[in-house]
């Protein structure tokens, strides 16, 4: 749905925003694009919305290039920025009405209202603008986003400032839109958002893309686990025989703690050969848990690596 290729960005005080990015968003995916502060996101949003010229590089929307067919190229897409800019003494349903006509749609009732039942903002079509929470405005961007039928979205931090009940309602919302055959692309500092919408990530650093995964697969090839044995006794050291499982001391000497991810349980090294050897060694569990690295783990160990 969206190719982008060479992409970059000089401003004129020399500053490179966006460093030769090359990605493809496959149509009906949510994307999600993780970075720190300053990577380039939103410059890369704006770069594809047609809101920023390109220095060099060429984007495509369903095969419309952004520059040379702009009107068709830009019509597909819905923006949704990160500002609560808006027109304070407007009514949600005119507004929402309005940025309909940008589009030069012709006038679609039956949909402004199909979008504002979705956001949960018709009993709100009457207020205006600057009686709605901050959480309700941000629902309103999202509709003028939707008024012109856009087939791609794109999520520019969505769900800052808005509290977890309201964040997880909107998490609903777009995996309605995406259901119904809209792209979409976030970007957000919830790392806990990217992992539980995202079917593929893409991490940004420095306006250089520095990977793209399927999200589940991200987890599985660099995610890791922890499995920690509470003993009842204390150990000063790790026993010899012990040695070839990676084992630390922790709590004082009271638990063993083993780190392994899928690719060293293929070479050998797996839970049930660890406990065998625990046992042979005469060490008595008491208890034991396990903790997975999260997609923050992994996006701060790649940003890490690439410092």
């Amino acid at each position: 749905m969206i190719h982008v290729t060479g992409l970059s960005k000089t401003f004129a005080d020399g500053f490179e925003a966006l460093v030769d990015i090359d990605l493809t968003i496959q149509r009906g995916e949510i994307f999600a694009l993780l970075g720190p502060n300053g990577a380039g996101k939103t410059t890369l949003i704006s770069v594809i919305c047609g809101l920023v010229n390109a220095s060099r590089g060429r984007v495509l929307v369903d095969g419309h290039d952004n520059v040379r067919d702009y009107r068709t190229a830009r019509s597909m897409i819905g923006l949704v920025p990160q500002e609560l800019t808006s027109e304070a003494f407007t009514t949600v349903w005119d507004t929402v009405s309005f940025s309909r006509g940008l589009f030069g749609k012709p006038k679609d009732p039956a949909h402004i209202e199909k979008v504002l039942r979705s956001l949960t903002l018709w009993e709100k079509r009457h207020n205006r603008l600057l009686e709605l929470s901050g959480g309700m405005k941000r629902r309103v961007l999202i509709a003028k986003a939707l008024s012109h039928e856009p087939q791609v979205l794109f999520l520019d931090e969505p769900t800052a400032g808005v509290d977890v009940e309201l964040r997880r309602e909107m998490w609903q919302v777009v995996r309605g839109l995406r259901d119904q055959g809209v792209t979409i692309i976030l970007t957000t500092h919830y790392i806990e958002e990217a992992e539980e919408m995202a079917d593929r990530i893409g991490v940004i650093r420095r306006g250089e893309i520095v990977l793209v995964e399927n999200t589940h697969a991200l987890m599985r090839k660099l995610g890791s686990k922890e499995l920690t044995l509470h003993l009842h006794e204390p150990l000063e050291t790790v026993p010899e025989s012990l040695a070839g499982h990676g084992l630390a001391l922790a709590d004082d000497g009271h638990a063993l703690v083993y780190s392994y991810d899928t690719a060293r349980q293929e070479e050998g090294s797996t839970i049930s050969g660890l406990l065998a050897d625990i046992e042979a060694v005469g060490l008595r569990v008491k208890d034991l848990h396990t903790r997975q690295s999260s997609l923050e783990d992994i996006f701060v160990s790649l940003v890490q690596e690439r410092h």
